[in-house]
């Protein structure tokens, strides 16, 4: 007999093996914390039942003493909910962006290399993911928050609360592990989590992490919508090798910028900002006769006899 926890996670993971075609090795992250223990546990009880195999992949970032233990408890508390198979990996830290994004990257490399890998990131993550690019006004995408499915990753969770995780340990008479870079200030999800979403469910009277997981999911959908206009566009204005002014002239900004991100991301533009993005909109819709505008890896774009193009230079700016 399971509580009500057990079985609203185990409901969540069910539903979303039924909207995806799921493969026959059903992998899940673990980290012994109460999001991913109660993910096992439901994933290992669902996809037994659809006959599926499931996998437990614990990553050890080795941050902080005893991690290999941690690792090894992790798996073997996996093993207990039910995976049949359990493997601990070893990530290297390394990279830009702070600690969080490094572990996070690193993280998402040792996780690489299956079909479908499930990732305990719920509702409450969700919001914070939300606040993170409203407060970097990264765009619409950034807003739109974690996709349930984004191949490789699914993330069954979205819709559930951390407290459900946490209940639904308790009913399997499970103790997750806390990480202590969870309760660590000098990490900004952390304070989000402890001092921004408290405060605001304060001041609004509660339900402020489902209404950020609901514009998520609104956001998410409009996104699809236009990505699936701006594809068409892209097409019909020329593809990678250059577009037709045009054909982009005629279209909404929104749109028109969909469709410049697209080809600027075929053209192997990596590192892409809002305002890189503006400045070849600027090509466009502002167009004077000017120059090309600079873009990472010594790429430019520019205009010429009605086409857009990306070219390779081969110094940097100034050079």
């Amino acid at each position: 007999m399971t509580g009500p926890a057990v079985a609203a996670v185990r409901r969540a993971v069910r539903a979303f093996l039924e909207s995806v075609d799921a493969p026959p090795e059903l992998c899940v992250a673990v980290s012994g914390g109460a999001d991913s223990l109660a993910l096992a546990e439901a994933t290992a009880y669902v996809g037994h039942h659809r006959g599926h195999v499931v996998r437990a992949l614990v990553v050890d970032h080795g941050l902080q003493d005893g991690s290999a233990k941690i690792a090894r408890d992790a798996a073997a508390a996996a093993k207990a909910l039910g995976a049949d198979e359990t493997e601990v990996r070893r990530a290297d830290v390394t990279g830009p962006g702070g600690p969080e994004a490094a572990a996070r990257k690193a993280r998402y490399r040792a996780l690489a290399g299956h079909d479908l890998v499930l990732l305990g990131h719920t509702l409450d993550d969700q919001a914070e993911t939300v606040l993170l690019g409203l407060g970097r006004g990264s765009g619409p995408r950034s807003v739109a928050g974690m996709r349930p499915h984004d191949p490789p990753w699914g993330r069954p969770l979205l819709a559930v609360p951390r407290a459900a995780t946490r209940a639904a340990c308790a009913e399997l008479g499970v103790e997750p592990w806390d990480d202590p870079h969870n309760a660590e200030p000098r990490f900004t999800r952390v304070r989000l989590r402890a001092e921004v979403l408290p405060l605001l469910e304060d001041v609004l009277n509660g339900g402020v992490a489902a209404a950020l997981a609901r514009t998520a999911a609104q956001l998410r959908e409009d996104n699809e919508a236009l990505d699936t206009l701006a594809e068409e566009i892209f097409t019909r204005a020329g593809g990678p090798d250059g577009l037709d002014v045009g054909v982009l002239t005629a279209e909404p900004a929104a749109v028109r910028r969909r469709v410049l991100r697209r080809w600027l991301l075929a053209s192997d533009v990596r590192e892409l900002t809002d305002a890189h993005l503006r400045a070849v909109d600027a090509l466009v819709s502002r167009w004077r006769g000017q120059g090309g505008v600079w873009l990472p890896g010594n790429l430019e774009a520019r205009r010429a006899h009605g086409r857009l193009c990306v070219i390779s230079q081969p110094t940097t700016r100034g050079e």
